[in-house]
């Protein structure tokens, strides 16, 4: 309630809504402001009541600790925020950024904090949460979109950033991305020169990621430059892989089922392999299998499976340089990238 009036005064008369601290809370229950801070901390000096009346205050002001004590003393919380996403990772890329990051990260006053979220949320709470809290000094965010409302946010804040991914907005960002039009053109290649392959299915990832965009341009172009035809699925790779192993078992029963399929990521390729196995279909002989993969696992699972490398370790490096070249001043268009895919030979 407290909160609710104080912000509709706030919208009332024009102003952007202010971050409570321990001076508010410390005038809203008339205490001081060690004690508030201590009543917080649960000091063992500070009495039940005390303690239940500052944090109930502290709940309806949406109260958050914030860094910004540490900031004051010595200029710097030394945070890198990695905002990541968690939705069944079972192929070690999430490991392998943070692996990235930290071999760059060793080497400074800086350490990794990993906050987490899920796709399926608002991609802006956790960098909301992190500029509300002053709780980094530069962030890392990936699965980013062609216009990014995160990268004006964190722009507009001028917090230091990197993103895993190109973006088509106007603000020039430091950034990592792998050419997945290059993978997605080399994978149709792969199957109609090598693999005779003519009927062609492909697991997108999300119409509104980037991403999408390079790797459909990469497709489209391939299927026309080499003769081949797209295979509609229903399915992309962030739909659950028991949802990609029933469209694609249900394709491969079909009249019209395709003859190469290719994965935007290695997770959903276990899930196509199994769901050519449950319809009766041999890899390398009924269809043949393309994916991405940032760790050589799938060759051990079917050493059928046409496999390009995404150096996902590497994008970690180039990311955590990125971002603390940024925090030191650096242009950001000198800390822009983008890796190839390495297929094997």
């Amino acid at each position: 309630m407290v909160q609710d009036t104080r912000s509709a005064a706030q919208a009332a008369a024009g102003l952007a809504p202010v971050r409570p601290t321990l001076k508010t809370i410390a005038f809203m229950t008339g205490l001081g402001i060690t004690t508030v801070s201590r009543a917080l901390k649960d000091a063992p000096d500070i009495g039940a009541d005390t303690k239940e009346r500052v944090r109930m205050v502290a709940r309806q002001l949406g109260y958050q600790p914030n860094r910004a004590g540490v900031r004051l003393r010595t200029g710097k919380t030394n945070v890198i925020a990695l905002v990541l996403s968690i939705d069944e990772e079972i192929m070690g890329f999430s490991s392998q950024m943070v692996f990235g990051i930290s071999e760059v990260l060793s080497g400074t006053p800086y350490h990794i904090v990993v906050t987490p979220h899920s796709h399926s949320k608002d991609p802006m709470l956790p960098v909301r949460y992190i500029l509300d809290t002053g709780s980094a000094d530069g962030v890392i965010i990936s699965r980013t979109e062609p216009n990014d409302p995160r990268i004006r946010l964190l722009s507009e804040h001028n917090m230091p950033f990197a993103t895993h991914g190109r973006t088509d907005s106007e603000i020039i960002h430091p950034y990592h991305d792998f050419d997945n039009e290059a993978f997605a053109y080399g994978a149709v290649e792969r199957l109609v020169k090598e693999r005779k392959r003519r009927r062609i299915a492909l697991l997108y990832p999300p119409s509104t990621l980037t991403y999408y965009l390079h790797t459909r341009n990469g497709f489209q172009a391939a299927l026309h430059d080499f003769g081949a035809e797209e295979v509609q699925t229903k399915v992309n790779i962030d739909t659950p892989l028991s949802g990609i192993r029933d469209d694609l078992e249900a394709l491969m029963r079909g009249p019209d089922a395709p003859d190469g399929i290719i994965c935007s990521s290695s997770s959903a390729a276990i899930a196509v392999n199994a769901a050519i196995e449950a319809a009766d279909k041999r890899l390398g002989t009924d269809v043949d299998l393309v994916s991405k993969q940032a760790v050589p696992i799938l060759k051990w699972i079917r050493p059928e499976i046409i496999t390009a490398f995404e150096d996902v370790r590497q994008a970690g490096r180039s990311l955590a340089s990125a971002v603390i070249a940024s925090i030191d001043g650096a242009p950001p268009e000198a800390l822009q990238s983008v890796s190839q895919p390495m297929w094997p030979e």
